[in-house]
C-alpha cells in the first residue's frame, strides 16, 4: 500500500480526474515518479495518470464531467486535464513501435505489461490506484524498496531505444540508490558499449540531465562512475571528478544547500555552456566564478562587486583546491562585505579632479577602502591623495 500520509491519497483534484476517467469502469493508476517517491517518503513529485482509455475518451469522460482538457500531446497519447487548478497529465498505455535512441513511435495498448516495459527503471514502472494499492507488473516494488537502480529487462534495448537513459541512470544513482550498494554491472557493461549514442543528443536535453544530477546531495559517486564508464569524457571533454567531492564536502560542512552551478564549475570541461546549453544567467555565473578564480580577487572584494553567494562560492572552491578546511567565520565577514557601500562618490572630489583624473581618483579610493576591510570613514577618504 502506498502510505496513507501521502498527498495526492486525499487531493481533490486527483480524485476528480480519477472519477472522472473511470466513470465507466476505466481503470486509471497513478504512475512513476509519484508512485516511486510515495514508497520513498519523498514529497514533489508531479502526479501522473496511465489508463487503458484512449486519448479520445480521456477527453470525452473529463468534458462530461466539466473538467477542463487540454490536449497536450494526442499522438503520443497523452491529455492534460485541469482539476482545483493543476493540471494532471493523463497517459494510454503504450508501447513502443520503432525507436531511433532519441525518440519512439509508439503504439497504444489496453495491457498494463506493454507499458510498463517501455519504461526505464524498475522503480518507476509501478502504478497504483487512487485509494493507494500498488500495482507492479515487473516486480520493481523490491528494487523501489531497496533503492537499486536496475533497467527493465535489457540495458542495452533499454540505452538503444533513448540514449538519455543513460544520463538517468547516473541521475537516478545520484538522488535515490543506497549509497551502501555498487552500481549494477550488467547496467555498466551496456553503458560503456553504447556511449557513442549520446552525440545523438540535443545539448539541452543533456544539460538538463547534467544539471538535475548535479543538483543531488551527494553526486560524487555518480560523477566518477560517469567517468570511469566512459559517458564523461563524451559530454564534456576536459573534465575533471578531482575537485567535486571536496567541494560537496564543504557546502554540506557550512551548511549550504547543494548548488549545481558550483559543482558544475569544479567539474570543469571544455565550452561547457554550449555542451549544455545553459541558460544565459548560468553561463555568466560560471563566466564570473572562473574570472575571479583567475584574477585571484580577495573574496571580501568579490563580496562586496558580486554578492555574498559568488563570494561564498570562490571561497569554497580556493579550499577546494588548497585541500583546506573553511573557517565559519569568514562567511560572517562576507556577509558583512556584500551589504558595503562606499562613503564617498565622484560629486565629492569634483572640486579637485575633472575627466579621467576623477575617475581614476574614484577608483584608487574605493580600492583603498577595500583594502582597509571597508573601515575608512568618509572623512578619511576625503583626505586621501
Amino acid at each position: 500500500m502506498i502510505p496513507p500520509h501521502t498527498a495526492w491519497l486525499s487531493d481533490a483534484g486527483v480524485k476528480a480526474v480519477c472519477t472522472a476517467v473511470s466513470a465507466e469502469g476505466t481503470p486509471v493508476y497513478m504512475v512513476g515518479g509519484c508512485v516511486r517517491d510515495a514508497i520513498l517518503g519523498i514529497n514533489g513529485s508531479d502526479v501522473d495518470m496511465a489508463t487503458p482509455a484512449t486519448p479520445q475518451e480521456v477527453c470525452r469522460l473529463a468534458e462530461a464531467a466539466g473538467l477542463k482538457v487540454v490536449p497536450t500531446g494526442l499522438d503520443h497519447g497523452t491529455v492534460t486535464v485541469v482539476a482545483g487548478g493543476t493540471g494532471f497529465e493523463v497517459t494510454t498505455f503504450r508501447k513502443d513501435v520503432a525507436t531511433d535512441g532519441r525518440r519512439a513511435v509508439v503504439a497504444f495498448s489496453k495491457d498494463i505489461l506493454d507499458d510498463a516495459r517501455r519504461r526505464d527503471f524498475t522503480l518507476n514502472a509501478l502504478y497504483a490506484t487512487q485509494d493507494g494499492q500498488i500495482v507492479d507488473p515487473l516486480g520493481g516494488l523490491q528494487d523501489c524498496l531497496s533503492r537499486r537502480i536496475r533497467f527493465i529487462e535489457s540495458a542495452e534495448q533499454r540505452i538503444r531505444e533513448d540514449y538519455l537513459r543513460i544520463l538517468r541512470f547516473f541521475r537516478f544513482h545520484a538522488w535515490y540508490a543506497n549509497p551502501s550498494d555498487g552500481f549494477d554491472p550488467d547496467a555498466l557493461a551496456a553503458i560503456a558499449a553504447n556511449t557513442d549514442g549520446l552525440a545523438r543528443l540535443s545539448a539541452e536535453r543533456v544539460g538538463q540531465e547534467v544539471c538535475r544530477l548535479l543538483a543531488a546531495p551527494e553526486p560524487t559517486r555518480a560523477l566518477a562512475t560517469m567517468r570511469q564508464a566512459g559517458v564523461l569524457p563524451v559530454l564534456l571533454p576536459g573534465s575533471d571528478t578531482t575537485l567535486v567531492g571536496p567541494v560537496v564536502h564543504l557546502e554540506a560542512e557550512l551548511g549550504f544547500e547543494p548548488d549545481w552551478r558550483l559543482r558544475l564549475a569544479a567539474l570543469g570541461g571544455d565550452a561547457v555552456p554550449d555542451r549544455l546549453r545553459l541558460r544565459n544567467r548560468d553561463a555568466k555565473t560560471l563566466a564570473r566564478l572562473a574570472e575571479v578564480m583567475r584574477d585571484m580577487m580577495p573574496e571580501p572584494e568579490v563580496a562586496y562587486r558580486h554578492g555574498f553567494q559568488m563570494a561564498a562560492h570562490t571561497l569554497i572552491m580556493r579550499a577546494a583546491l588548497a585541500q583546506k578546511s573553511v573557517d565559519r567565520t569568514a562567511l560572517t565577514a562576507l556577509k558583512k562585505a556584500s551589504g558595503a557601500q562606499l562613503p564617498v562618490s565622484a560629486k565629492d572630489f569634483m572640486q579637485r579632479f575633472t575627466g579621467k583624473a576623477l575617475g581614476a581618483h574614484l577608483k584608487s579610493v574605493e580600492k583603498q577602502w577595500i583594502a582597509s576591510g571597508f573601515r575608512l570613514t568618509r572623512e578619511e577618504l576625503m583626505k586621501l591623495a
